[in-house]
């Protein structure tokens, strides 16, 4: 959902350059249909919310529960950045916590399931570690650096999928 909503945003704002600005340029005044970006990471919030909670449901013990509540967290904090665009007060605040919320939810699962499934275990924290990198390496924009970390939340939502199918 959340790349139908990006590239139908860039799609619709021929200015936008990848290494240029940030993501969320696509949500600002600035922007031809704002709203495109701005209520499509609002209905992509409430999937990522949906899908903790079927997390929550399929947890075994209480960290991977308390993952699930981070990622649940991450996805208001995704609809707030639809609610607070770009050049708006919070925005910065809320789009950081989203990042830090969605990794924190895989550093919680990776500590759940250890004892479980210590090779999964070792995978969750290599994405965390590599989300950890990603925030430290100087990007040629925000856009990449952004799209990076998206990559890495994909990888973590596939991972789950199929061990949960």
């Amino acid at each position: 959902m959340a790349w139908f909503v990006i590239a139908l945003a860039i799609h619709f704002n021929p200015w936008f350059i990848l290494t240029k600005h940030a993501l969320s340029d696509l949500g600002t005044s600035r922007a031809l249909m704002p709203q495109i970006y701005n209520y499509g990471l609002m209905i992509t919030a409430m999937f990522v919310i949906l899908f903790s909670g079927y997390l929550a449901i399929k947890a075994t013990n209480k960290v991977e529960t308390f993952a699930a509540a981070y990622l649940s967290i991450a996805g208001m904090f995704l609809a707030l950045i639809g609610i607070f665009p770009g050049g708006t007060k919070p925005h910065t605040f809320v789009s950081t916590w989203f990042f830090i919320q969605a990794q924190l939810s895989v550093l919680m699962k990776a500590i759940g399931v250890i004892r479980k499934s210590r090779k999964y275990a070792i995978l969750l924290f290599a994405l965390f570690l590599l989300a950890i990198l990603g925030g430290l390496l100087e990007w040629p924009s925000v856009a990449i650096e952004e799209i990076y970390e998206i990559i890495l939340l994909d990888v973590y939502v596939i991972m789950e999928a199929i061990i949960y199918s």
